[in-house]
């Protein structure tokens, strides 16, 4: 179930019978010669629908800005400060706890994602932990609201499947798993493109320009010339397999 193919009314009978509700989240940015600059709020979408369907859930539009300054020196990214990216979080979560929701899981697809999310997890707890109990303000309101951030990528099955496709191919960004779900997704949009061997992975960057001189085509120690829309395929079955019974007992908490 879409949120932005709903009427209010649809919602309203929705929450009465769950307070869950799934948020796909990702990144507007290089991914690489052959990746697309929507990676990973594709990856996110379509993950989060299809486990919307599995479990019948509300699935919200996808959050597909986020912390991606250190691939600013690339054309096409975009990107919010942290301190931005975390009142957008907020701000969503909010909006929505206004109206019943409780339980908020997060479906993302960006590693630059995963600090700011996680401070504004915090920011919604605190804001709530301290507004005044006098039964009439929007704190209490979102009493019992509990957020959740699962990184797909990051699920066992899916880095047990990586590393049987591609080893150290697979590398930490404009990888050939994202890049095959984008293939499966958008078989039409496939890029080619010719690559040499990827400079070794590290996170010891600072800044875009930093970014770039480390990394000069955008891959992490990667090689997604080895991706196919069948190994994306595969990869959406086995994250959404194993996010059902998580995100089933996380709404039941």
């Amino acid at each position: 179930m879409l949120l932005a193919l709903c009427t209010w009314s649809e919602v309203e009978t929705y929450l009465k019978r769950s307070v869950g509700i799934i948020v796909p989240i990702g990144s507007t940015e290089q991914h690489g010669p052959n990746g697309l600059i929507g990676t990973d709020a594709i990856c996110a979408e379509v993950v989060g629908r299809g486990l919307g369907e599995v479990v019948d859930a509300l699935v919200t539009p996808t959050i597909a800005v986020g912390m991606a300054q250190h691939h600013m020196a690339f054309p096409g990214t975009m990107t919010l400060r942290p301190s931005t990216f975390i009142q957008v979080v907020r701000d969503c979560v909010v909006s929505l706890a206004a109206h019943g929701f409780r339980r908020f899981y997060f479906v993302n697809g960006h590693g630059g994602n995963i600090a700011p999310v996680t401070s504004a997890f915090g920011e919604i707890y605190a804001e709530a932990s301290m507004a005044p109990r006098n039964g009439s303000n929007v704190g209490d309101n979102r009493g019992g609201v509990q957020c959740t951030l699962r990184n797909w990528w990051l699920r066992p099955p899916v880095v047990a499947l990586a590393k049987e496709l591609y080893g150290e191919h697979e590398g930490l960004h404009a990888t050939p798993s994202e890049v095959s779900l984008t293939q499966h997704v958008y078989p039409d949009h496939i890029k080619k493109a010719k690559m040499d061997p990827a400079p070794p992975a590290t996170l010891d960057f600072a800044d875009a320009f930093d970014f770039r001189r480390r990394f000069p085509d955008g891959r992490m120690g990667s090689h997604p010339a080895l991706s196919t829309p069948e190994h994306g395929k595969q990869f959406l079955d086995l994250v959404v397999a194993d996010l059902v019974k998580d995100y089933r007992k996380f709404v039941a908490a």
